[in-house]
């Protein structure tokens, strides 16, 4: 008997591992094939000035990474964007729980979002660069391009929170904190999950992109706008490459933390 039960658990196990070995098969032919893709159009069009090869864009990247300036240009605009992106998510997270205790405040708070969600990027760099320092640039557009996401997604999120649990907490006089810890935040999790996973794109991409008009020193954005002037454009798909693998591998980590500790407080909560 205890046999049969150690082989159902060791079955159970093996199930998600083999899970995860064919979805990590199935990326790497898809990057493969991309990556062909790509091969083949540079062939067709055999011009390294319009379109360079993924082995010569490596090539790039390898002596980049040999400079310090390129290290110092990612962990510049890395701590920036991150900042911003941190900012724009705690401001949404917080403007999202007062709109949701109070309609007045939502009525407020709901047109600003609107205005920042419509106006374009370009016009709020330009705009941007009036009132600050170049160097501060990406800080504010990351955090602006968060706050909307963050906020409609957590606000969607506390609305969503079963009414019938709340009622449960008030009938067992659970105290606030009890409520934020056990119904609140399992609820909120998905929400901040959604808001992470898109805001963490948006972010590096507007980031850069007000890098590059403000051109600060040492900075991704600066070397891009450098690599487009003077027709390096191995170095600008280099730059562009580099800027993909950070906000893909950032994504991932962020989410994965998040998904943790859902993970985490989903079997705490069970007897």
């Amino acid at each position: 008997m205890k046999k049969e039960k150690a082989g159902r658990k060791s079955g159970h196990e093996t199930k998600p591992i083999k899970k995860h070995i064919n979805k990590l098969v199935i990326r790497f032919f898809v990057f493969i094939f991309w990556i062909f893709i790509w091969e083949a159009a540079c062939r067709i069009i055999n011009q390294e000035l319009f379109l360079p090869s993924p082995f010569s864009v490596l090539l790039s990247i390898i002596d980049l990474a040999a400079k310090q300036v390129f290290w110092l240009s990612i962990l510049n605009s890395f701590i920036r964007i991150f900042i911003g992106f941190l900012l724009g998510i705690v401001s949404g997270a917080v403007l999202a729980v007062i709109s949701y205790k109070s309609k007045l405040i939502y009525e407020l708070i709901s047109p600003l979002m609107k205005i920042i969600k419509s106006t374009p990027v370009a016009s709020f760099i330009i705009l941007a660069l009036v009132w600050i320092s170049s160097k501060n640039l990406s800080v504010l557009i990351a955090f602006l391009m968060v706050l909307p996401i963050s906020f409609s997604n957590l606000l969607y999120g506390l609305k969503s929170t079963d009414i019938k649990l709340l009622e449960m907490a008030k009938v067992f006089r659970l105290s606030g904190w009890k409520r934020i810890k056990a119904i609140y935040l399992p609820a909120l999790l998905p929400f901040l999950k959604s808001a992470v996973s898109v805001g963490l794109g948006f972010s590096f991409k507007s980031g850069i992109a007000a890098e590059v008009i403000g051109r600060p020193a040492n900075s991704i954005g600066l070397n891009l706008y450098e690599a487009k002037l003077y027709l390096m454009i191995k170095e600008l798909f280099a730059w562009t490459t580099v800027i993909i693998i950070i906000s893909v591998l950032f994504e991932k980590i962020v989410v994965k933390l998040i998904g943790n500790y859902g993970h985490d407080k989903k079997y705490a909560n069970k007897p």
